[in-house]
């Protein structure tokens, strides 16, 4: 198996593994802890919607962990005696950068900061979560605030 083959692997690997994480910032997206949990429920109506983007992970091992592992396989490549062995730690350093990066970017989400009036108190809130389905609120809609634990979600 060629070298050139066995890194196109691993980066198709890498890709895949990165591109499944996700931020769970949505309004119907639930983790498995956040299930059966008692929500306070207010409701509201969207009085504006900003388009946001909530940035991108960078302190997850998957990216950086595949990307030290490739580039450290690819400078292994390079050279023979001690210049192989550098080369292996520099493309090792180099990977793990452009993997942090490469995670970043593909979990970086297109978000949408949302004022709500609500109907019991008439105080106006902000929430930001994650776009889902491409669908942002719009003004006027009616939608139902879950809180739990600190966190706040927007559903209708």
């Amino acid at each position: 198996m060629t070298m050139q083959y066995r890194f196109f692997i691993i980066l198709i690997i890498l890709t895949t593994i990165t591109a499944c994480t996700t931020s769970g910032l949505s309004g119907t997206t639930y983790s498995r802890t956040d299930a059966r949990k008692v929500q306070t429920v207010k409701y509201g109506t969207i009085e504006s919607v900003t388009p946001v983007v909530i940035e991108g992970r960078t302190d997850g091992i998957v990216g950086t962990g595949s990307g030290a592992v490739v580039g450290g396989i690819a400078g292994s490549t390079v050279g023979g005696g001690k210049g192989r062995t550098i080369a292996a730690v520099v493309g090792a350093v180099a990977g793990g950068l452009a993997g942090q990066a490469a995670e970043k970017k593909l979990t970086t989400k297109q978000g949408q900061e949302l004022t709500i009036r609500l109907e019991a108190t008439g105080d106006i809130i902000s929430v930001v979560q994650e776009v889902e389905n491409e669908q942002f609120f719009r003004p006027g809609d009616r939608i139902r605030l879950l809180q739990y634990g600190g966190n706040t979600r927007v559903a209708y």
